[in-house]
């Protein structure tokens, strides 16, 4: 159980609450009960806890980016209420009028157009708008809005079962709309088609470059670099390059690379300021290799962008393309460009930095993201281990087992 030190809680202050690896319920200073729950995934419930005649009841109210702290505030007040005076929670609400007359395919439209589009980056936008087309609007389209149930959400879930990523997301997404249909009084509170469904476990793949593989990818950039053919060729090699070993040397998000303006560069000082990651703004700190790489890479005055395309004035938006040449080329089968990132956090681990520190280093927003890199750190203590104890073993004159 924590306090607010005295704070109310308002949007401000749960914007600030940082989630830990455990649910914590942080409670308002003023109305005693009230309180927001955050979860160690990042999400954020108000909720309410009181007593009703000998029992203690804890209701939630609604979850933050949802409903608004003071909104939350009104709610909790207003249940708190009910609760002492012995009655349920919050009363029953008379069927919304639109519930009737209104699809998922118009949800969906006001859904993107009133919450995705204002509130999320593109990239999100444009995963929500394939997820939506793919699956769920196929499925659940043409049905209105108050009639789908619990079964037909969870026969979705099941459909997509094979790949367990996607099938959570639509869940995600689903439940993100059907809560924003109840505040917009297009369905009944409380009739929630996305509670209780279980997410699949998802396997996350993760595959580290060795040292060979990173000196065969480091030889084949080179040759890519120096290009053959026309002016154009050749610079588009240089930027192609550029855009693999950035990531390598850095950490950083292909499209953190991408996107990265000449504004945002910082040679003198060594650093890259992203103003728009995916965890909000930040600071990379530049090794002297990517000082290095970022100097010798051509500028033209009319392109704001370090990762110029093949347009003139214009940026490389599609390098999945130039990677699986590369990737050919390099003998690195089955190697994503994400990959890249989690050999850069390996290494990290291996020279014996800690999670914490990789975790500021990738730019995690939660420390459970990093969490999965936390058997090389194991392996990497364990090296170390081997290596101080033979050492002492040396000087005390033992032999290693051979076992």
């Amino acid at each position: 159980m924590a306090k607010l030190r005295g704070r109310k809680i308002s949007n401000r202050t749960v914007e600030g609450l940082v989630a830990s690896e455990r649910d914590v319920v942080f409670w308002d200073a003023e109305l005693q009960g009230f309180g927001v729950r955050v979860y160690p995934s990042g999400a954020k419930v108000y909720v309410v806890q009181t007593r009703q005649g000998v029992r203690s009841r804890r209701v939630s109210v609604g979850r933050h980016g949802v409903i608004s702290a003071s909104h939350a505030r009104r709610r909790a007040a207003l249940i708190i209420a009910r609760l002492k005076a012995g009655e349920e929670p919050l009363p029953p609400r008379s069927r919304p009028v639109n519930e009737l007359r209104v699809t998922v395919i118009e949800l969906a439209e006001r859904f993107l157009r009133e919450y995705v589009e204002v509130r999320c980056k593109p990239w999100t936008v444009t995963t929500y708008r394939g997820a939506l087309d793919l699956w769920i609007l196929p499925a659940l389209g043409r049905m209105q809005v108050g009639a789908v149930s619990h079964a037909h959400v969870a026969a979705l879930h099941y459909r997509l079962r094979d790949i367990p990523y996607r099938a959570n997301q639509v869940v995600a997404i689903l439940n993100r709309m059907f809560s924003l249909a109840e505040v917009w009084g297009l369905r009944r509170e409380g009739a929630h088609p996305c509670r209780s469904i279980r997410k699949y476990r998802e396997f996350h793949r993760e595959r580290f470059l060795s040292e060979e593989e990173f000196r065969r990818l480091g030889r084949v950039l080179n040759e890519v670099e120096a290009g053959a053919g026309t002016k154009r060729a050749q610079s588009l090699g240089v930027s192609v390059a550029a855009a693999i070993r950035l990531p390598i040397l850095t950490g950083c998000r292909r499209n953190e690379i991408l996107t990265l303006k000449w504004e945002d560069v910082e040679l003198g000082a060594h650093e890259l300021r992203l103003r728009d990651s995916k965890t909000g703004p930040r600071v990379v700190p530049l090794p002297p290799a990517a000082v290095s790489v970022l100097s010798a890479l051509p500028r033209d005055p009319g392109n704001p962008w370090v990762i110029s395309g093949a347009r003139q004035g214009g940026r490389l938006s599609n390098l999945n393309d130039h990677w699986l040449r590369v990737r050919e080329m390099a003998q690195l089968e089955g190697v994503r460009l994400h990959d890249l990132r989690h050999s850069f956090a390996s290494r990290a681990l291996a020279l014996g930095e800690s999670l914490s520190t990789i975790a500021r280093l990738l730019g995690h927003g939660q420390v459970t993201t990093t969490a999965r890199y936390a058997h090389l750190a194991r392996d990497a203590v364990k090296a170390s281990t081997s290596r101080v104890g033979a050492d002492i073993a040396a000087d005390l004159g033992l032999r290693p087992s051979s076992r």
